[in-house]
């Protein structure tokens, strides 16, 4: 399964907000922070705004923030709002043709699937998504705060011999 960018360009913006609550934030200052396009988050702010997740002041000075409190903001909730749809297979959708259905027993498996992603997603609010990690930092590809974690460079490699850092760990001088 696959959220779509429209869900994770809206996870973002409502990350960012939530980062900033003590000002309005603009679109392109969302849309730099995390190198997406402007013109879809336009839509996106657009969407957010009528679902009431967030506000919106336009005209000079003008900007958007969480329209609620983050632990009002239900991430299952914004998912099953801003997704078209959760047909995983074709079977799941209308206008279903599968020369299976009624013979497999995928349709229960994946709809049982689904249920539970998004029960999953139910339990927790944007407050969850704005609190630091609870242990030590972030893995790589992790996201922080709607920022990636990257990869720490690898350590030089030792200019010590092979020969002398094997003596070094027998207790013995190297040679």
């Amino acid at each position: 399964m696959r959220l779509t960018t429209m869900t994770d360009y809206a996870l973002r913006m409502l990350i960012y907000l939530g980062q900033h609550p003590e000002r309005l934030c603009t679109t392109a200052e969302v849309a730099q922070a995390y190198g997406i396009s402007e013109a879809h988050l336009t839509k996106i702010t657009h969407q957010l705004g009528l679902g009431g997740w967030i506000s919106t002041v336009r005209g000079k000075g003008g900007g958007m923030r969480l329209a609620l409190e983050p632990a009002d903001i239900m991430l299952g909730e914004l998912v099953r709002a801003v997704e078209p749809d959760f047909y995983l297979v074709e079977c799941l959708g209308s206008g279903n043709a599968c020369s299976l259905t009624g013979r497999c027993r995928l349709t229960g498996i994946f709809n049982e699937a689904l249920a539970a992603f998004l029960e999953q997603l139910d339990r927790h609010s944007l407050a969850d998504l704005l609190r630091p990690p609870k242990t030590g930092a972030a893995a790589p590809g992790e996201v922080l705060l709607g920022l990636p974690v990257l990869a720490a460079k690898p350590a030089a490699a030792s200019k010590v011999p092979a020969a002398a850092s094997a003596a070094v760990r027998r207790g013995s001088k190297a040679p």
